[in-house]
């Protein structure tokens, strides 16, 4: 590992992240269904904490939706049971 690979280490997960989304347009997909897109058949529960810190970053920046019940929420204050997607340009 090189100095420049610890000083981003959230951006590979950000862009795995949307890759994932970007291969289901319209839809939403469940944090455990991306954190397995992502680890293929490596353990995969250690990714769901870093991929809602992340959906939240990215969330904020625009570039994804958070939604619970169906509806987009605040990624600054949800809890319990959530989904990520892209933002729909309609």
């Amino acid at each position: 590992m090189t100095a420049s690979d610890s000083t981003a280490p959230a951006q590979p997960l950000d862009e795995a992240i949307l890759k994932v989304l970007t291969t289901a347009p319209g839809k939403t997909l469940s944090p455990p269904e991306i954190a397995h897109a992502i680890a293929g058949e490596g353990d995969w529960h250690d990714l769901l904490v870093p991929i809602r810190r992340a959906a939240v970053t990215l969330a904020l920046a625009g570039r994804l939706v958070i939604y619970r019940k169906g509806k987009p929420v605040d990624p600054s204050d949800f809890r319990g049971v959530y989904r990520l997607g892209l933002p729909r340009h309609d």
